[in-house]
């Protein structure tokens, strides 16, 4: 499960809408979108993208569909 910087940045600016079904990635994207907004650098977007992927990976059993979701975009 990787999402790359694309992925994320459509999420991140509101290009891209995904209905997660996970309320932790909700409040995830949520956060990170705020952190983005503040400062939309390659650097930020960088450090977003890790934390994305690093919380998908060590919740891998439930953030299934969600992943799919994010795939899509």
């Amino acid at each position: 499960m990787t999402v790359s910087e694309t992925q994320v940045k459509k999420i991140l600016t509101g290009d891209a809408y995904c209905k997660f079904t996970q309320l932790s990635i909700n409040m995830l994207i949520s956060r990170l979108g705020k952190i983005y907004k503040e400062e939309p650098s390659a650097a930020t977007l960088a450090r977003c993208t890790k934390e994305i992927n690093d919380f998908m990976s060590k919740y891998a059993a439930i953030m299934k569909h969600d992943y799919a979701l994010i795939s899509q975009v």
